[in-house]
């Protein structure tokens, strides 16, 4: 698992490569998100781009990262999902509750 961090004006933008699994991924995205708040970020968007596989430790470290920004009055945008990961958040019923859009331009613009 490879995640790259950068910042658009006063957004936070983590990018996850690969597959978040447990054991493979799931701790490391919630240490980016948690590192990014300890920074100040209030503002964050997760773009799955370069996700192709997410489990249900993956989901589960998802709702703990939705957790942790709520708790800091902060605001998570994800984008980038492919169709698997998508029905997986869509069965779920978390669509309801995650600001999904479709593109990273998207996301940026919601805020």
């Amino acid at each position: 698992m490879n995640i790259t961090v950068r910042n658009h004006q006063d957004i936070t933008l983590i990018y996850p490569e690969g597959k978040i699994t447990l054991g493979d991924g799931d701790q490391e995205l919630g240490e980016a998100v948690r590192t990014a708040l300890e920074k100040g970020a209030r503002k964050l968007i997760i773009n799955f781009e370069k996700v192709s596989y997410l489990d249900s430790s993956g989901v589960g470290e998802l709702v703990g990262c939705y957790t942790s920004i709520k708790n800091r009055q902060g605001e998570l945008k994800i984008c980038g999902l492919n169709a698997r990961i998508f029905g997986l958040i869509k069965m779920t019923s978390l669509h309801s509750v995650f600001d999904v859009k479709d593109t990273e331009a998207e996301a940026l613009a919601a805020f």
